[in-house]
């Protein structure tokens, strides 16, 4: 936890001082999840296409051709003109006197962008809300000319960039040395409605609002800026001219003539992107950065990266990974909703955050569970088998160390008459081919131990003693046990046929096999240097002593014998036949022993 919290620390910072990338990050996110609403209806875009400028002989138009696409523009029933185009020089064919007689048929709007020549237009009727502002001024701004000045209103078409060259927010007003100066879409539907009031509500940050009669209130960041939404504003040309009860903005789409500013919705005109900040303060969803971003930012942050830690390190790895993904995807979720209501709150860096810290502290917990598998298989390799071990290794949990009563099922497994075996191999003084022999028996039968989930305790010579239920659970260990002694004489009937094929003269290998259930105590026995996983107790000695039953003497028809105990909890997987009561060493009272009938072919 200690280097979870010294992680989250470090991570803050970026946060705290908004470096470059991360806010670029930001930005990219808001873009991503910032929905676009439908078009409001009251405004269209008028494209001056590369076609109208071939067929008019090229740009700029005479002023007289302007004045023309105004007339026509007020007979389609247009509500007021945008001209997103400059007018600084009078025109050469001396059009300017009837263009400026048009612009007075309906509520015009000209373009006047920024333009380092100390030149600033003065907007009458703002009302500062709150104390007062010193905000970064424009150096100025290019004008129209004054025929134009006088019967039209002028809006700035500044677009500033964010860090990552893209146009995003838009100041709707900008401070001056002389005063405020409106954006071109502000101006417009200023117009439009016919107001005359700017209302500016500052705090001690900057502006905290602009106020417009007729308008809802338009939050804006510091610096008066609002977030556009890229409404898809319908499009119209000089040959359709569908604008009846609409505001037009004009502008040239014609290559080379204006500029094209990069936006998150691509490369737009600056007509394009006056409309869709007008759309974006009529229909009042933009989206706003609150003045409390920060301080919920950096909260969101420190609760999720140091609960992420806590969680992974309380639950482990497998877990901890589901749990951090659900918490990633609520935080996401989270950031998600505050965008949906219009508060650009960013969690992509604590999202972040969050993956760096999962990292570190699954890491951690990496490198303990590694050094704990180690430990595990150092401990249990010698007597368990690779797949028990990485069990074990796998789900450390499931061993207790040290001793523990458990109910378990023991199988002894001998091979009967084993002195003639070796005698063949003594004859022939071949001792290394009785060692191989034992080898093969040995490797065959453990195989179908380990296969039914058994563990090896031990080999005495050729003796086998195994276990069920420990130290992994196996809630069918007595019908797993009784599996595995009926294999082992398969098995045996077939290692008689394979030493016949290849020619060995040696008498028959019978196996007798005892299998036992019963209550004992299992664990690690021995001193603090050396010991083993092993098991004590009453059923273990009872399992060995069926075992030297099975097969001989007045039962060697039977060459599995199964004690009543193992026979109850196995139930009905098998079908049994009762051999006998005996009394066994150990014992006051008989116990009944049993053979599993499905074995007839294999007495």
């Amino acid at each position: 936890m200690r280097w979870a919290s010294l992680l989250l620390g470090l991570l803050t910072l970026p946060l705290i001082f908004n470096v470059t990338p991360l806010e670029v990050m930001r930005l990219k996110t808001f873009d991503a999840f910032v929905e676009t609403p439908e078009p409001s209806g009251n405004f269209v875009i008028l494209n001056i296409t590369e076609e109208d400028v071939e067929k008019r002989g090229g740009y700029p138009f005479p002023r007289q051709s302007l004045a023309e696409i105004q007339v026509q523009l007020i007979e389609k029933g247009a509500l007021g003109v945008g001209w997103v185009i400059m007018f600084p020089q009078p025109d050469r064919f001396g059009g300017d006197k009837s263009f400026a007689q048009t612009l007075t048929y309906a509520p015009s709007v000209l373009a006047m962008p920024e333009f380092n020549n100390g030149i600033y237009p003065k907007t009458h009727g703002t009302v500062i809300l709150g104390p007062d502002v010193d905000l970064p001024k424009a150096t100025g701004f290019l004008q129209n000319i004054p025929e134009l000045q006088e019967v039209a209103a002028q809006g700035a078409v500044s677009a500033p960039v964010d860090v990552d060259n893209l146009v995003r927010r838009i100041p709707l007003l900008q401070q001056t040395p002389d005063g405020w100066v409106a954006s071109f879409a502000i101006e417009s539907l200023k117009t439009l409605i016919g107001s005359n009031t700017y209302q500016i509500k500052t705090n001690e940050n900057g502006i905290e609002e602009i106020r417009i009669r007729g308008l809802n209130r338009q939050p804006t960041d510091s610096l008066g800026r609002k977030w556009v939404s890229w409404v898809d504003t319908p499009q119209t040309t000089l040959q359709e001219m569908n604008v009846a009860g609409k505001f037009v903005f004009v502008g040239v789409t014609a290559e080379g003539v204006m500029p094209t500013l990069a936006t998150p919705n691509g490369l737009l005109e600056p007509h394009k992107i006056q409309a869709a900040l007008a759309e974006s303060i009529l229909l009042y969803d933009s989206p706003y950065i609150p003045d409390y971003r920060l301080f919920l930012e950096l909260f969101i942050l420190c609760v999720s990266g140091l609960l992420i830690a806590l969680l992974i390190i309380r639950l482990g790895i497998t877990w901890g990974m589901v749990s951090a993904g659900t918490l990633m995807l609520s935080v996401g979720s989270l950031g998600y909703y505050f965008i949906s209501i219009g508060y650009l709150i960013d969690v992509t860096w604590s999202m972040t955050c969050m993956t760096l810290i999962a990292l570190q502290q699954f890491y951690i917990n990496f490198r303990t569970q590694f050094k704990l598998r180690q430990q595990i298989k150092k401990q249990f390799g010698t007597y368990l088998s690779p797949d028990m071990v990485a069990m074990l290794q796998k789900n450390p949990e499931l061993l207790k160390l040290g001793g523990e009563r458990k109910e378990m099922t023991f199988l002894f497994t001998d091979i009967m008459g084993f002195t003639p075996v070796s005698e063949v191999f003594k004859n022939n003084d071949d001792p290394e081919g009785l060692v191989e022999l034992i080898n093969t028996y040995l490797d065959k039968m453990t195989k179908i131990i380990l296969a039914n989930g058994g563990t090896i305790d031990k080999y005495m010579g050729d003796c086998i003693m195994a276990f069920w239920n420990a130290p992994l659970p196996c809630e069918n260990h007595a019908e797993l046990a009784i599996k595995s002694a009926i294999e082992i004489e398969e098995a045996t009937l077939e290692l008689n046929k394979q030493f016949k094929e290849q020619g060995l003269d040696l008498p028959p290998i019978n196996v007798g096999t005892g299998v036992n259930s019963g209550t004992c105590i299992v664990g690690n026995m021995g001193s603090e240097t050396r010991f083993d996983y092993s098991v004590v107790g009453d059923a273990v000695n009872l399992s060995a002593r069926l075992e030297a039953t099975a097969g001989r003497n007045d039962y060697k028809q039977w060459k599995i014998i199964i004690s009543e105990y193992t026979k109850e909890l196995a139930g009905d997987c098998f079908d049994y036949e009762k051999i006998d009561s005996i009394l066994v060493k150990g014992k006051s009272e008989p116990i009944t022993i049993y053979f599993p009938k499905l074995l007839t072919n294999l007495k």
